[in-house]
């Protein structure tokens, strides 16, 4: 009797961890990580197939944008930095706010049509297509990983200081990662069935760059709209860049805790969308 009742209990137990929504989909992530590594070396090199300069363009590019951006509200509108701001170089404060959009942004408007193009593998192969976003955020990681290093060289030049709390920037941007891949499942999969999702993509990523705190400081915005800031995870993201590229602070658990539970959240929201949809990839590519 107990030998059965054991058995039950067992089976039980082993058919609610195979009912766990997602496993199965996380479970492929894992084991097919060479996979994900050949895709990140093919689309960091096709990037920049047939340049001279390589990737030192994404350098450029990012660069221009920031020096432009400089001259327009340093230069040309005089914004300043108030007395309790992290820094007095405008400059800095840009480049570390400017980063994780950078990463974020690229990660989600890259991965919206990233299926669409990846159309023969998976129409023709057995072809786990949920790594597609993954490997778009881990190719973009590596420029990102040199825009930091472009912070770092600036900070010292301008400010003369490099805080230790730059140690802690992985965290952040596993946390950027998350956000990021789980809005790109989504985004992907509904750019498969209709193709104007990436226009629209566009057009949200154009006013979700102005609803974050990036150029503008954050008291600047005007009090009826600072709940945007509130609900805003890119806002909580670039105060903790600025915090730990900027400040010698330790961070505040409750940022880290918001900025969690976003990115988690996304993440498995994102999973769940991706994995409804990814049913009729095959049908309708």
């Amino acid at each position: 009797m107990f030998a059965v009742g054991n058995c039950y209990t067992q089976g039980v137990a082993s058919s609610a961890v195979v009912s766990v929504p997602g496993r199965h989909f996380l479970r492929n992530l894992i084991e097919r990580r060479a996979l994900i590594a050949q895709l990140v070396r093919r689309d960091f090199n096709q990037r920049y197939v047939g340049s001279a300069a390589g990737w030192l363009w994404g350098v450029a590019q990012r660069l221009i944008s920031l020096l432009t951006s400089y001259f327009v509200f340093q230069v040309c509108l005089k914004q300043t930095l108030p007395p309790d701001a992290p820094t007095t170089s405008y400059t800095m404060f840009l480049l570390a706010g400017y980063l994780p959009w950078m990463l974020f942004q690229d990660t989600v408007i890259r991965s919206a049509g990233s299926l669409v193009e990846q159309s023969s593998l998976i129409t023709k192969t057995v072809f786990p297509s949920e790594v597609v976003p993954v490997a778009i955020f881990l190719s973009s990681l590596i420029q990102h990983l040199i825009g930091v290093g472009v912070v770092m060289v600036a900070g010292i030049v301008l400010t003369k200081t490099m805080s230790p709390m730059l140690l802690l920037l992985p965290v952040y941007m596993v946390l950027v990662g998350l956000l990021g891949i789980g809005i790109g499942w989504i985004a992907s999969s509904l750019h498969v069935y209709l193709r104007d999702t990436g226009q629209v993509l566009t057009i949200v990523m154009t006013l979700w760059f102005w609803a974050t705190p990036i150029m503008i400081r954050k008291d600047q915005i005007p009090a009826e709209f600072q709940f945007i800031v509130a609900w805003n995870p890119l806002s909580w993201i670039v105060e903790a860049y600025r915090g730990r590229i900027l400040t010698t602070r330790w961070p505040d658990p409750h940022e880290l805790l918001v900025i969690s539970a976003y990115a988690v959240g996304v993440f498995v929201v994102g999973g769940l969308f991706f994995r409804v949809l990814k049913r009729g990839f095959a049908d309708v590519l």
